[in-house]
């Protein structure tokens, strides 16, 4: 095993002359210092449920990249996990009146319960095939939203609770209610960017650049694409699940093509297969709906026609045109 995972590491972004590999660590170190140091004075600077909503989407594109940037995968049908997760969390905390975190962790297994059973259907296909049937079960899964009783159809899931968390701290106070959000959110993001740089994160990274090599030294490659495929969802279901503990509601957006469209042009605009790209890609897409919204639906056109500027000028997305102007291999 120990040379499998050698080669392995071939495929890692990383690799490559150890002072390259230095300046990567300590450029990664410069972005989590300012995103913490971001974190914790956002509040001061910016509306607060603003920012809660750019860490929500931030952590959806982060879960998302994980499985595209990271393991080679294409899902249009992400909005499911979010969206349904965003239901069944905002269920259980309105109707059968769970504490808040365990609403979210409700709307979370929830969605990785999803995400292994669209993912087990869906590995099956490659290419634009597994794209297309991860949408076409989103679109049922949408169905099942828009009829179910307990979602409120077209009006969606409104009153959501924000409750107590651990039973004193009031969430419906702003301030308790973001560093809440923003734990999660570090939490969560945490939790990919241990996955990446784990032996697992490797194995995903050779899917990625070379599914037969990696077959061919042993690794069961459909196992391995599941489980990135659950753990992406489960993720998304959790930013999901924050959301609508955030806006108390859940509607029909959220489970929509059109979000899956949004993660995906969050994910590319970043930088796909970098770290913080899709943070960043999230704060540009959420800042300019937001900065824009007087001017009404042509916010689309603007957000559309800046994606494709950046397509042309910078295909690897900001972040990953800023490490190559950094020399750096990522970030």
């Amino acid at each position: 095993m120990s040379d499998t995972t050698t080669e392995i590491g071939e495929f890692e972004e990383n690799t490559g002359e150890p002072e390259h590999r230095t300046r990567s660590r300590i450029w990664q170190g410069v972005f989590w210092v300012a995103l913490i140091g971001f974190l914790l004075i956002a509040p001061t600077l910016f509306y607060p449920v603003f920012v809660m909503q750019l860490l929500c989407f931030a952590l959806f594109a982060a879960a998302f990249n994980l499985l595209i940037g990271f393991t080679g995968l294409l899902s249009f049908g992400h909005a499911a996990f979010f969206g349904g997760a965003a239901y069944i969390a905002g269920h259980a905390l309105k109707v059968w009146g769970f504490p808040p975190l365990l609403g979210i962790a409700a709307g979370t297994l929830f969605a990785a319960a999803l995400g292994w059973a669209v993912g087990s259907l869906a590995i099956r296909r490659q290419g634009i095939y597994f794209a297309m049937i991860t949408l076409a079960l989103a679109q049922i899964v949408y169905f099942f939203v828009l009829q179910m009783p307990f979602t409120g159809g077209e009006d969606g899931l409104q009153g959501i609770p924000r409750g107590h968390l651990l039973g004193f701290i009031d969430l419906n106070q702003p301030l308790a209610m973001y560093y809440t959000v923003a734990a999660i959110f570090l939490v969560g993001f945490l939790v990919i960017y241990r996955i990446i740089h784990s032996p697992f994160g490797q194995v995903l990274q050779a899917i990625r650049e070379n599914e037969p090599r990696a077959l061919s030294l042993g690794y069961n490659v459909d196992r391995f694409k599941l489980l990135a495929f659950v753990l992406s969802a489960a993720l998304a279901g959790l930013a999901g699940s924050t959301k609508a503990l955030v806006f108390q509601f859940a509607s029909l957006t959220d489970a929509h093509w059109q979000m899956s469209g949004e993660v995906i042009l969050m994910t590319l605009l970043g930088g796909m297969g970098t770290i913080f790209g899709p943070v960043v890609g999230a704060f540009v897409v959420v800042t300019l709906q937001h900065v824009l919204s007087g001017i009404g639906s042509w916010v689309q056109v603007v957000i559309g026609g800046t994606f494709i500027a950046c397509v042309l000028l910078f295909r690897r997305g900001i972040v990953g045109e800023l490490a190559r102007l950094l020399k750096i291999n990522s970030l």
